[in-house]
């Protein structure tokens, strides 16, 4: 018997929770999980709002979709289809069960290159669809900038358009066909010609040609808002499956897509044209469609990183136009009114600067002052000839309301986003929030624009709905949800319906109830969360994560990148950096994850954490893994017995300050490495019978121009790394001394959570510092990030601290610096090897491709993480995702290498891991350098 569709918490609090996932487990061959974690990473999407659903279901085909969709009928639960989660308007997020499509149907069914058509699941990931049709010259027009991770699925469910939209539309203009079930039951394929139309819809329409015909607005190519029932319509083919393209999962759930592909420009060129302003960019913008671009995008010079302005044109906006060849670029140049242009044919040059494009989703949440901004109006359009008036005009608007924001998006078609810092953490703000949604709806719908241009309405907007349709059109979209969906059961609450705009909002249960704007608790503790233990800034800064989900990049990686390793080498999204983040929210909440430090949850999601601090340069939004790991664990670790690794790796300079060579002892005794709290695949380390600082102390004592800092492992592990270094930058001319006592930037406490015990390692290295001020030179790249980013974030009230951290070059930067004549010896060879992560994400290597291209070292090193980690890839439970990181990038670059490369690793760990992988011997760019000095003199 059929029951009534309830909201999920009345569900929630009788016995029939248990008898749900039971079922569910019964009747599905693919996964169910009703568990903490599962429900905690799905309560929010991109978006400003949050659901808490009952469980999570991945079906494994059709069949499971349609038995889930049974089960959950019969006790009335809704339930939500979701994707890649990257939605901004809250349409991926429900309170009853989530179908999530990114484990199991994620197929590219087929491809026909002849009839330019693929058939596809709704979890098949855009780019890999776009790989798979390359090879013959082919493409999927719409290309969101989230295409590395969002899926077909999701894309048809809102849309979705993307840069090349100018040319090949919207996912609604590329879809041919749709294999849907809906909640009653029904398996329908939709097409032309009232194809799979339920029964009634031909009819409604037919009684509402004339509202159907004169309600939508005319000439505005992104007109993604409410339902699309003008493709019903008999002049336009009466096109079904067009219609439920942008339905938001509320009509039925999508089981496979047939698509139409393009095809693939054969030279793509980039011009990119600078004007003065974001405005006079958006007046150009419509005058260069008649000039057939592939993209017209646009942005302005406050969401662009200070060092990529270097690759900008002049100017303080800009507009990116592709274009099929280099002379159609050059032509269009020629005939656009702008202050400046480049045209850019490189692959790699074009590369870099989308990146900066697609990049502006989550640099746009940042004001440049550090503070927030947020979605919710994030995606309007009008008709592109009147954009420009449109942004004076809110530009104004945000004025008004004491509002910031940046707009950007797809000029061409007259699509802006924006994040705009509005206040969601108090009860004012919200209201505020409220009050300038309305008033900025009225300005779009009076330019002739439509609420959404790309994401959907979601809850974000559906609200707003009769303000750009009126009531007759809005109350027909009631009775076509009505006719697909009877029991109301798909995504209620989202475009039909639809829940307040200022209602669910992710920080409602961070505000009102005692949590300052600063992240601090305050007010009357509560039982349950974090609130009775006190609540840190780190809260705070997890909810900056607001979804994009760049960390969860599929496929072989490209470029320099290191975001996210674990997730790359699991594909679980509790093990990226937005899952991690999502669980430490829901901490803070206490409502899904009660058990506030001491969760289980979240200490296994953050144990695979590498804290390689890729998320911090990578992350759009810089999100800080690394540090929100090293708090949690301090705090859970508190009056907690520790894993034995901590003690041992965690407090590693102790050991070898205490016992040095006397620990090589143990390397040949059995058991030696359960007694380390070292996993039986990883050979301990070989201690140096002589330290690097023994062996400098026999020098003679002379000025210096920088101090050498000796690192834990240059210090014991690795001290001809630290003789090579001096010998290179004495050749070069440069003095070379020690820190006046012993030191350490406490990084293995750090790493392992130990908290207390890294300050005051720290407190004792900036006494002994504070009197040798001037620049030191740090060889291992991790040090060198602790002591400039977790040294004056741990010791914030201690000045010495910042001075330091602000002293630290890398051996590079110091040869830059201090011997700017220098011409290093030429080496004339290949190289292969690893970038650190450390030095990707915190210090930058800029200095050290300079060093190796005067050098003649040829050749790019590889992205990603070694996937030693310190003592990451030591310790049990770890092994077999170490050696997937280094698979990732790292092991195929050597392998791939000729037998006479130089293997470049400037990390104890990135050499440790190459030696325990591979029969390849990675050296730090100093020992390269110093063998290829001439013999010193006597």
């Amino acid at each position: 018997m059929r029951r009534q569709v309830r909201h999920a918490d009345v569900v929630r609090k009788d016995e029939e929770l248990p008898e749900l996932e039971a079922a569910l487990r019964a009747a599905l061959a693919g996964d169910v999980d009703f568990g903490v974690t599962a429900r905690a990473l799905t309560t929010m999407d991109a978006s400003n709002y949050r659901r808490v659903p009952l469980g999570v279901v991945a079906p494994r085909d059709a069949a499971d979709v349609a038995a889930a969709l049974s089960v959950c009928r019969s006790y009335g639960v809704p339930v939500v289809a979701r994707g890649g989660g990257t939605s901004i308007a809250g349409q991926a997020t429900g309170t009853g069960v989530v179908l999530d499509f990114t484990r199991h149907m994620r197929a590219l069914v087929s491809v026909d290159p002849e009839a330019l058509t693929a058939v596809v699941q709704p979890g098949l990931v855009l780019d890999r669809l776009r790989a798979a049709v390359r090879p013959y010259g082919l493409t999927f027009g719409p290309d969101p900038s989230t295409h590395s991770r969002c899926t077909l699925g999701g894309m048809i469910g809102n849309n979705a358009c993307g840069a090349h939209s100018v040319a090949w539309g919207t996912t609604a203009d590329n879809v041919l066909g749709l294999d849907v079930l809906t909640y009653g039951g029904a398996a329908l394929r939709l097409g032309r010609d009232w194809q799979g139309a339920p029964a009634g819809l031909r009819e409604l329409v037919g009684r509402n040609l004339a509202a159907l015909r004169t309600g939508y607005p005319a000439g505005l190519p992104r007109r993604i808002s409410g339902y699309a029932l003008d493709a019903l319509l008999p002049e336009r083919g009466a096109d079904v499956a067009r219609s439920c393209c942008g339905s938001e999962g509320t009509l039925g759930v999508l089981t496979e897509a047939t698509v139409r592909l393009v095809r693939a420009p054969a030279s793509p060129v980039l011009a990119v044209l600078g004007y003065a302003d974001e405005s006079a960019a958006a007046d150009a913008a419509a005058g260069l469609l008649p000039h057939g671009p592939l993209t017209v995008e646009g942005m302005a010079d406050d969401l662009v990183p200070g060092a990529e302005r270097e690759l900008l044109p002049r100017g303080g906006a800009w507009l990116f136009v592709e274009t099929d060849g280099e002379s159609a670029a050059r032509k269009l140049v020629r005939a656009a009114d702008a202050l400046d242009a480049a045209v850019v044919s490189d692959p790699a040059g074009q590369r870099a600067l989308w990146r900066i494009r697609e990049d502006a989703a989550g640099t746009a949440t940042r004001m440049p002052d550090g503070g927030e901004a947020w979605p919710g109006w994030e995606d309007c359009a009008v008709p592109p000839a009147r954009l420009g008036a449109y942004l004076r005009e809110f530009r104004a608007l945000l004025a008004s309301y004491g509002l910031r924001g940046t707009p950007y998006g797809h000029f061409g078609d007259g699509c802006v986003h924006v994040r705009i810092d509005f206040d969601l953490w108090t009860d004012a703000g919200v209201g505020r929030f409220r009050e300038f949604s309305e008033a900025v709806a009225e300005l779009v719908v009076a330019h002739g624009g439509s609420l959404s241009g790309e994401h959907g309405d979601g809850q974000a907007r559906a609200e707003l709905l009769p303000k750009m349709y009126g009531p007759e059109l809005v109350g027909l979209f009631g009775r076509v949800k009505d006719l697909w969906d009877p029991d109301g059961g798909l995504n209620p609450g989202i475009l039909v319906r639809p829940k307040p705009l200022d209602s669910g909002l992710r920080f409602d249960g961070l505000r009102s109830d005692g949590l300052r704007s600063d992240g601090l608790g305050s007010g009357e503790p509560r039982s349950d969360g974090l609130r009775s233990q006190g609540l840190p800034v780190v809260v705070r800064e997890v909810a900056r994560c607001v979804g994009v989900a760049k960390c969860r990049v599929e496929g072989p990686s490209t470029g320099p990148g290191v975001m996210c390793p674990s997730y790359r080498a699991t594909g679980e999204e509790r093990h990226s950096t937005r899952g991690r983040a999502r669980l430490l929210h829901e901490m803070a909440l206490g409502e899904v994850v009660t058990d506030g430090w001491r969760s289980e949850e979240v200490r296994e999601a953050l144990d695979l954490c590498l804290s390689c601090k890729g998320c911090r340069s990578d992350c759009p939004v810089g999100i800080d893994m690394a540090s929100y790991k090293a708090e949690f664990l301090h705090r859970y670790y508190e009056g907690a017995r520790r894993p034995w690794s901590h003690v041992t790796m965690g407090r590693l300079p102790q050991w070898l300050r205490w016992f040095g060579p006397a620990l090589n002892i143990g390397r040949a005794l059995p058991f030696a490495a359960r007694l380390a709290g070292v996993i039986p695949e990883r050979e301990l380390p070989r201690v140096a019978s002589r330290t690097f600082v023994s062996w400098f102390g026999t020098r003679l004592e002379t000025p210096s121009d920088v101090l050498l800092w000796p690192d834990t492992f240059t210090n014991h592990l690795g001290p001809q790394v630290g003789r090579a270094a001096v010998r290179v930058l004495e050749a070069a001319g440069v003095r070379v001394g020690l820190p006046p006592g012993r030191v350490c930037c406490g990084l293995t406490y750090v790493s392992t959570g130990q908290l207390d015990r890294a300050r005051k390692v720290m407190r004792k290295t900036v006494d002994v510092m504070d009197t040798a001020p001037g620049p030191v030179v740090v060889l291992e790249p991790s040090c060198a990030a602790t002591l400039t980013t977790d040294l004056p974030e741990l010791l914030p009230d201690d000045p010495r601290a910042g001075r330091l951290a602000s002293s630290v070059r890398t051996f590079a930067q110091a040869l830059e610096e201090f011997a700017p004549t220098w011409e290093p010896p030429r080496l004339d060879r290949e190289v292969a090897g690893q970038t650190h992560c450390h030095q990707h994400a915190v210090l930058g290597d800029a200095a050290e491709r300079r060093l190796r291209e005067r050098a003649g070292l040829k050749g790019e090193l590889s992205g990603g993480c070694c996937g030693l980690a310190g003592n990451f890839g030591f310790e049990p439970g770890h092994y077999e995702v170490s050696v997937a990181c280094a698979e990732d990038q790292l092991l195929p670059a050597l392998r791939s290498a000729a037998a006479d490369t130089v293997v470049l690793a400037d990390g104890f760990s990135c050499r440790t891991q190459i030696d325990h992988l591979t029969d390849r011997h990675g050296r730090h760019l100093a020992e390269v350098l110093a063998e290829a000095l001439p013999p010193p003199g006597p």
